[in-house]
């Protein structure tokens, strides 16, 4: 391990910041002021597994550095390595990795405005020009323009944050100039976001099974929740025993809502028949696919459900640790869960004997930094281990080595959610729901050219035209984006499709994670296409040759195609998809295998640069 440390040192701030994580330093090694009694363990560091251990608490550092003084120094960077005993070398790669932090000197307060699929046909960049026009050379605030914020119902979005203690946060959506700059010049005087009902056009109907205590119960009230069936299912889950929670997850036919639509059961027996140990529950809250915003809406407005639903799927698998990977993007569900996880703890329905069974199971809080590809669940791993985000290659899989290298089970927001349903109302009435192959509700994030934007359930099997007709698509549409930027383009004379994950396959398309954009004559699509292109080329980790290289290439392509129509394109339209297709069959991970898909569809099926 090569330790190598530079001259730079911390200031106070830094130094409070990260002590403030891990605690006092324990020897000169670590930074304690030297004096007589501590000068003869100037060289003593931990070793072994004791820092090996530590690893883990890089991100978190990162973090808390960033949150006090808005960027990382050298000093703060050799401050925190020397704390955890990481290489400064690694440390750098890692916090370079990620958008959200900065190991260059910027101002405290940072507004992120941003400029993706659904911002950008609402006006992102007559916003940013706003901004910019009102705060002027000399502000003290960082304007970036940032990949989508999942705040894609209340387009155009800015996300205002001023580093100090405490960090503050400001959101502005629907953002005008003037409102994004008060969130980050006077965050404190900023108005408070909407509540998360708003996000739920059908908020208080009957038979809403995920989202039906969204605007309903005070998502702050443990007591609310339980008085609207809250720990049901958990008490189910006892009564049953793990093998049974298991089974009955598997005849649901319950399948990941992430996009890959992997059989829950299957993973979750995987995972709980690993005679290695402990094992791992894993929490994917990091949803940074352009147009989803659904898991937002659940752990702001039903935040409770997802601490239960976690605790049930521990319960089932054998793990009595969770980790809850959070999008760095969400302040406000921050907040929720940590007061749920908090409510939680205290009340005896997590920690080390959940509701008296003898059963221990606690959840833990790991944010992410900006980085769409840690949506991968190796790269979360690599994440949370204190690594860059990249994934990994397959086998082993992660219910065999997985976090830490034990068995992992990976399961996103809504995936998890569904399962306190099954227990209440059993497997087969929830199988009863959708289709045979796609069963239970799923959620859809409608975005773009409708008049009720937000968070939609409807039962698997529903047309994408009845779910755009209860949206209010606007008159004009040209084309629908179904799965987001690794989905693709369907016309408007496909309506009829049906959104079940077989539906979508049958008609050459993906349902991917539930994204619906609709998008109508007044959006370039040729624009269009390239923002989704410096999407992937921007989020490309990096670490295989397809990927690093043909997300850079499909972006020179279209960006020469801006200028060129029918033959003149066709040489370019030729490299597209040589290189698309080197991306999709040769790349390590779905960033890389599904960069391609849009641009694509876009043009076999819109005839885009015909």
């Amino acid at each position: 391990m090569d330790l190598h440390f530079g001259d730079s040192k911390p200031t106070d701030e830094e130094r409070a910041a990260v002590d403030a994580l891990l605690g006092p330093p324990e020897s000169s090694w670590e930074g304690a002021a030297r004096d007589e009694m501590t000068a003869a363990d100037l060289r003593w560091a931990r070793g072994g597994r004791e820092a090996r251990e530590r690893r883990d608490l890089l991100l978190p550092g990162l973090h808390a550095i960033n949150d006090r003084i808005g960027w990382i120094s050298d000093g703060a960077l050799d401050y925190l390595c020397r704390r955890l005993t990481v290489p400064p070398a690694e440390a750098y790669g890692v916090a370079t990795f990620y958008a959200m932090f900065s190991v260059r000197p910027r101002p405290a307060t940072v507004l992120h405005v941003c400029t993706d699929l659904a911002c950008a046909a609402a006006g992102a960049e007559e916003l940013c020009a706003g901004v910019q026009a009102r705060l002027g050379p000399g502000s003290g605030v960082s304007v970036e323009h940032s990949p989508c914020l999942g705040l894609c119902e209340r387009a155009p979005a800015a996300l205002a944050v001023r580093a100090g203690d405490p960090v503050r946060a400001a959101v502005a959506a629907p953002a005008t100039a003037e409102a994004a700059v008060l969130a980050a010049t006077a965050p404190d005087a900023a108005p408070e976001e909407p509540p998360a009902a708003l996000a739920v056009p059908q908020a208080g109907q009957d038979g809403l099974l995920l989202l039906g205590r969204v605007g309903v119960v005070d998502p702050a009230s443990l007591d609310d929740y339980r008085a609207h069936g809250g720990y049901t299912a958990l008490r189910r889950a006892f009564e049953l025993g793990p093998a049974a929670v298991i089974r009955e997850i598997t005849d649901s036919g319950l399948l990941g809502r992430g996009g890959a639509a992997f059989p829950t059961g299957r993973k979750w027996q995987a995972t709980a028949s690993q005679p290695d140990h402990p094992h791992y529950l894993v929490c994917n809250a990091d949803e940074s696919e352009p147009g989803t915003f659904k898991d937002r809406v659940l752990m702001e407005g039903d935040p409770f459900a997802l601490v239960e639903a976690m605790t049930i799927a521990g319960y089932a698998t054998g793990a009595h640790r969770g980790y809850l990977y959070l999008r760095g993007e969400y302040p406000r569900a921050l907040r929720r869960m940590e007061h749920a996880i908090a409510q939680a703890r205290g009340r005896g329905l997590l920690g080390e004997d959940v509701l008296g069974q003898g059963y221990a199971f606690d959840i833990e809080i790991r944010r992410g930094a900006g980085a769409y590809i840690c949506g991968e669940e190796t790269a979360l791993f690599n994440s949370i281990e204190g690594h860059r985000g990249e994934p990994r290659s397959k086998p082993p899989f992660p219910v065999e080595k997985g976090l830490f290298g034990k068995p992992t089970v990976a399961n996103n927001v809504e995936t998890l959610v569904n399962v306190l349903p099954i227990l209440t109302m059993g497997a087969q009435a929830y199988a009863a729901i959708g289709t045979d192959r796609s069963t239970g509700p799923k959620l859809f994030c409608v975005s773009g050219g409708v008049d009720r934007p937000g968070v939609y359930e409807l039962p698997f099997g529903a047309t994408l035209g009845e779910l755009l007709e209860l949206a209010g698509a606007r008159d004009g549409l040209r084309a629908v984006l179904l799965g987001g930027a690794a989905g693709g383009f369907v016309r408007p004379d496909e309506l009829d499709i049906p959104l079940t994950f077989e539906g979508t396959r049958a008609a050459n398309t993906t349902l991917g994670s539930g994204v619906v954009m609709a998008f109508d004559d007044t959006v370039p699509l040729p624009r269009l296409l390239l923002r989704i292109a410096r999407f992937f080329r921007e989020e490309s980790c990096g670490q295989c040759v397809p990927c690093r290289v043909g997300t850079v290439r499909q972006e020179e392509a279209l960006n020469r195609l801006l200028e060129r129509t029918g033959a003149a394109a066709g040489d370019d339209i030729a490299l597209l998809r040589e290189v698309g297709r080197a991306m999709r069959d040769a790349s390590i991970c779905g960033l890389g295998q599904t960069a391609w898909n849009a641009v694509e569809s876009a043009i076999d099926r819109l005839g885009a640069y015909a």
